[in-house]
């Protein structure tokens, strides 16, 4: 049990939040129609609930210290599972774009990027609902000091912990399936803790949305499938969808390694500050930390906004409608590549 800033303690007051007055949650479902994800069973010990929690590489780490049988059937679901989670993205480059000014004008750093693990699909709803029940936002230990003021400003529409547009501390369980919102980066970053994984840094989620990996070949796709935009593979403003998807639509949008959604349906947060330039080669300094976000979103409408290589940035505690993240792990730490 990690050190707690405090006890939360909250319940419905039948008053409006300041967002519900703005008009609520962006997907038009209001507390009527609202449809609470049921609560999940537990159990006392740490392994077996680690496997409910989907915490597989938890339990991968505690296994040495732990008095069960490393070989048990408990670890071969999850190391089955964590191989259908994630996937390899092999050595590569990325060239990051330092100035708004798009083609041969604009200045590129070229970052080396090693292999690693991706999760396939962002994060869910459900998921994420396991970091909420374990009482994640009142663990110190899965977020930076600086933040730990702000955590209580880290609530739902009716005033409990957890995503901008859930009520009650519950997701709505008809969006199980689609990919987490309203967090922001210090958010997405303590679940990749709690569940012992990480973000990817822009780099490295450059390299597994464009392709470029270290071949002969050397080629770099605008998009995970190719070089055209196809609004069939993805879900931005011209697919139609205008709403998030589940995290297993678009399948036909997925990268060489089955990676999917890298374009589209959200924009995802990364382990990486926002930097750019202006015009005269001056590093643009905002008064508070700017992240990351890659890969564009249902509502983008530009097309030159949801490809490999767009960059854009977000104030670190915005928790918008249309982002959410995916986590990656190191291979050296994927253990259960050995069970």
């Amino acid at each position: 049990m990690g050190l707690k800033l405090f006890s939360r303690s909250w319940k419905k007051t039948g008053k409006k939040s300041a967002q519900q007055d703005a008009g609520g949650s962006p997907f038009g479902s209001g507390a009527g129609d609202y449809q609470p994800a049921p609560t999940v069973d537990s159990t006392d010990n740490p392994l077996e609930q680690a496997w409910l929690q989907q915490r597989d590489a938890i339990l991968f780490r505690e296994r040495d210290h732990s008095t069960s049988d490393p070989s048990s059937d408990l670890f071969v679901r999850s190391a089955a599972r964590l191989e259908d989670q994630l996937a390899l993205v092999p050595q590569g480059y990325a060239a990051l774009g330092e100035t708004l000014v798009d083609g041969p004008d604009g200045s590129e750093t070229e970052v080396s990027v090693e292999s690693y693990l991706l999760e396939i699909h962002p994060v869910t709803h459900a998921r994420f609902q396991h970091f909420v029940d374990d009482g994640g936002y009142d663990e110190l230990e899965f977020w930076p000091e600086d933040v730990w003021p702000t955590l209580i400003e880290f609530q739902d529409l009716t005033g409990a912990p957890g995503p901008r547009y859930w009520r009650d501390g519950r997701h709505d369980v008809r969006r199980s399936h689609h990919p987490v919102v309203g967090v922001c980066w210090y958010e997405a970053q303590a679940f990749a803790r709690w569940a012992g994984m990480r973000l990817p840094t822009e780099a490295e989620w450059q390299v597994a949305a464009s392709w470029r990996i270290k071949s002969a070949a050397d080629l770099m796709r605008r998009f995970p499938w190719g070089d055209a935009m196809d609004s069939s593979r993805c879900n931005v403003w011209a697919t139609g969808v205008n709403d998030t998807a589940a995290v297993t639509d678009f399948r036909n949008g997925a990268a060489p390694n089955g990676i999917c959604q890298l374009v589209g349906n959200v924009w995802e947060w990364v382990d990486s500050d926002f930097f750019i330039r202006d015009g005269a080669g001056h590093e643009v300094i905002g008064e508070m930390a700017m992240k990351s976000l890659r890969g564009g979103a249902f509502d983008t409408y530009f097309e030159t906004q949801a490809t490999a290589e767009f960059r854009t940035g977000l104030l670190a505690l915005n928790r918008p409608h249309n982002s959410g993240f995916r986590c990656a792990v190191n291979l050296a730490d994927a253990t259960w590549l050995d069970a």
